[in-house]
């Protein structure tokens, strides 16, 4: 199973927790759109596309699920346009469109759905007024407490992890920041080659400018993604929208102290995080310089905990409880009375 992304090991262990409670099990690819059922079905498992096609065609008698893994189109394609248009009035120029969402009405004709995300990513889906019931996201690599990390030098390093939709994810805003604070280092980890347009407005930011690294895509499972991990002190994350920030939850995993914003849809308490008040790059200036000035023992105690509630929350063995406890709901029957405190938030 490729680890590279959760979604991979997430449908994989979705599929068997339904085998484990007495169901056969159909499994087609979120993208196909032409599979037509021939036989009755109990339940019926979509994310984002098929729910709405198949809906009609396996009868009102299946329960339908929406499994959701981003923020509902309308917030997040229109979220994304906003900092497009931020990066036209600042650079003048006009970048591509990456990922936008489709529409489709998945979560109007499910009877419940499933979350990934916190509640940010809920608040988007809550319009519809159906149970949703948090599954917390799981992470590919797991890493050991970085027991060498130096937080004197660290204090002074930041991370941007992401993968492509860079202006989605707020690298633009991040690489400004960084550029007017000589003091602070950043490290850059993404697919930046691949957004040549991107790029090209970025150039100066990305490969000119003496504290700020560009490394480009990082394989999370290997020693290269581990060192810079083990030297830096937090990854500053303001994405404009998300379904779970697992990238954020795998530097948290790797010891960081996340600076994110509220639409990152990570759980984050001031005892180790910060959520900024503003995706601004004078936000993020403030809340990173804020962070590099604490005493090295509190940044040290904040790692810690990120480490900590990461390792509790997010892995994949609570992922696989959690859904296993889910099905065990649709098949009483209790689903229908909705999520409990645990299911339905933040812990």
């Amino acid at each position: 199973i490729p680890y590279w992304h959760t979604n991979y090991w997430e449908s994989y262990t979705m599929a068997h927790a339904f085998a484990e409670a007495g169901y056969r099990v159909d499994c087609i690819s979120w993208t196909n759109d032409r599979f037509q059922p021939t036989e009755s079905y109990d339940v019926l498992v979509d994310v984002r596309l098929n729910l709405e096609r198949l809906a009609p065609l396996v009868g009102e008698e299946t329960l339908k699920v929406f499994h959701i893994d981003t923020a509902h189109h309308s917030f997040h394609n229109r979220a994304q346009l906003e900092r497009l248009d931020r990066v036209r009035r600042e650079r003048a120029v006009s970048l591509h469109r990456r990922k936008p969402l489709p529409e489709n009405r998945g979560i109007e004709v499910a009877d419940c759905a499933t979350v990934l995300g916190n509640e940010f990513t809920q608040e988007t889906y809550a319009f519809a007024g159906k149970p949703l019931f948090r599954i917390p996201i799981s992470v590919p690599a797991h890493y050991p407490w970085p027991g060498s990390r130096d937080f004197g030098p660290a204090r002074k390093r930041f991370l941007w992890f992401g993968s492509s939709a860079l202006v989605h994810k707020g690298l633009d805003l991040v690489l400004e920041a960084f550029a007017g604070m000589p003091e602070l280092e950043l490290t850059v980890c993404g697919p930046v080659r691949k957004e040549g347009d991107f790029e090209a407005a970025y150039w100066q930011e990305l490969y000119r400018t003496p504290n700020i690294h560009t490394e480009g895509w990082v394989d999370v499972a290997g020693d290269r993604f581990r060192q810079i991990l083990a030297s830096s002190v937090g990854v500053v994350y303001p994405s404009c929208s998300e379904g779970g920030g697992g990238s954020v939850l795998s530097c948290m995993h790797g010891g960081l102290i996340p600076v994110v914003g509220y639409e990152s849809s990570v759980d984050v308490a001031a005892d180790y995080g910060v959520v900024l008040q503003q995706a601004t790059v004078e936000e993020i200036r403030r809340a990173v310089r804020q962070l590099a000035s604490r005493p090295v023992a509190e940044l040290e105690a904040m790692a810690r905990r990120a480490f900590e509630h990461a390792r509790e929350h997010h892995t994949r063995e609570a992922f696989q409880c959690e859904y296993r406890r889910f099905v065990r709901r649709l098949v009483d029957g209790s689903w229908q009375q909705g999520p409990g405190p645990a299911e339905g938030g933040a812990e």
